[in-house]
């Protein structure tokens, strides 16, 4: 039986890419039976975010912990099925463009008609509407339209492209989820299904609602790497070491940053112009040049214990291995590969990371009839060629 607090909760996901594989890996590891709907050109393949491999791809962390199978919806028997699995369903996923799922028959109303309590997440770039909603897009083209991605970067530089962390997987897969949850909430309490719409633009302008507020009051500076969260301020950025490693310095408040400056040796009086703008160029380069004294694990070693805000930046292979990582079991091994384990988590109900990512439609024979569907319904359904 599924751990977690979402046990007992049944999830129909139509395969994508991004936000809503994300999404449906989040709702398995709180314990929701996650079944995930592949199309049969699909089948035996492991997906990636780039496409399709016939390689093994156990890290691909998004489709882990659920069950896939291979349907034709372009088939009506095929179509007929998802409906049937609906009626069982708490909650189904698509990332089609708007109107793709319509035109399949498994729209929202088609469910609804099915389940009048079902909660339909959509997640898509744009949203359902709107002039850009059947414009194609990536991450990266709705961060650009949000106007954050304008403000990340150094100061004279390129934008900053941070990977394709919040448009897919913040603003768009964790607001589909937090939008499910709280949708069943209220169809929990008597009020009929009805439709998420997660738009990733949605989703990445709520993230930096501070950000568009401090603009619009003068609070923020234009040009990039010219405030205080965006690397301008000398006591919020990285730092480089002697032997080519970083430093990421976030010393903000006085105390720390005055700590800061008796690790680093400076004079202590440095810390009245902790906020003075125009000392700022100055106090980057003491600060800099001091830092390019010594190598990283010297640094580390000198902060170590210190409420200085200053951490080495660490690569993959060492935050895998990292100790603190290790002591909180922060990453799992799961068919041989260490992956990040459930978050957030639950004193009572813990989740758990319910099996690795498997083959698109291997699990078509035996989830199925875990579904109410007979042995003969199966076989005819793969017989009418709905089902692979």
């Amino acid at each position: 039986m599924n751990a977690g607090p979402l046990a007992g909760l049944k999830v129909i996901e139509l395969a994508g890419i991004g936000p809503g594989p994300w999404c449906g890996m989040l709702l398995s590891d709180l314990g929701a039976d996650v079944l995930r709907v592949d199309r049969p050109s699909a089948v035996g393949t492991m997906r990636t975010d780039l496409g399709a491999t016939n390689g093994r791809q156990p890290a691909f962390v998004n489709d882990r912990g659920r069950r896939s199978i291979a349907v034709d919806l372009k088939h009506p028997e095929g179509v007929d099925l998802v409906l049937r699995l609906v009626e069982q369903a708490d909650v189904l996923i698509e990332g089609n463009r708007p109107g793709v799922a319509e035109r399949l028959g498994v729209g929202p109303e088609d469910c609804f008609a099915r389940n009048p309590s079902l909660v339909y997440g959509r997640a898509t770039g744009w949203g359902q509407d709107g002039p850009l909603s059947q414009t194609a897009g990536h991450d990266l083209n709705y961060l650009a339209t949000s106007g954050l991605l304008a403000t990340m970067g150094p100061a004279g530089g390129a934008p900053a492209i941070p990977l394709n962390l919040l448009g897919d997987y913040a603003g768009g897969g964790l607001m589909l989820a937090m939008g499910l949850v709280a949708a069943l909430w209220e169809a929990r309490n008597g009020g009929p299904g009805q439709v998420v719409d997660a738009s990733m633009l949605d989703g990445i302008a709520l993230l930096g609602g501070v950000f568009y507020g401090q603009h619009q009051a003068g609070m923020l500076r234009p040009g990039r790497g010219s405030n205080t969260l965006d690397g301008g301020a000398p006591f919020y950025t990285v730092y480089e070491t002697s032997d080519g490693g970083w430093m990421a310095v976030a010393a903000i408040e006085a105390k720390f940053f005055a700590e800061l400056l008796d690790v680093l040796g400076l004079a202590p009086e440095l810390t009245a112009l902790q906020w003075n703008r125009a000392e700022w160029p100055s106090l980057h380069a003491k600060i800099a040049g001091t830092f390019r004294t010594r190598s990283r694990a010297a640094w580390e070693a000198l902060f170590d214990g210190r409420e200085a805000c200053t951490t080495p930046v660490l690569d993959l292979d060492e935050a895998l291995r990292h100790e603190h990582a290790a002591a909180r079991a922060s990453f799992v091994p799961v068919d041989g590969v260490l992956q990040p384990a459930p978050a957030p988590r639950f004193s009572r109900t813990p989740g758990a990371v319910q099996g690795p990512a498997v083959p698109a439609g291997a699990d078509t024979a035996t989830a199925l009839p875990d579904w109410g569907l007979s042995d003969r319904e199966v076989a005819a359904l793969r017989a009418s060629g709905a089902i692979v």
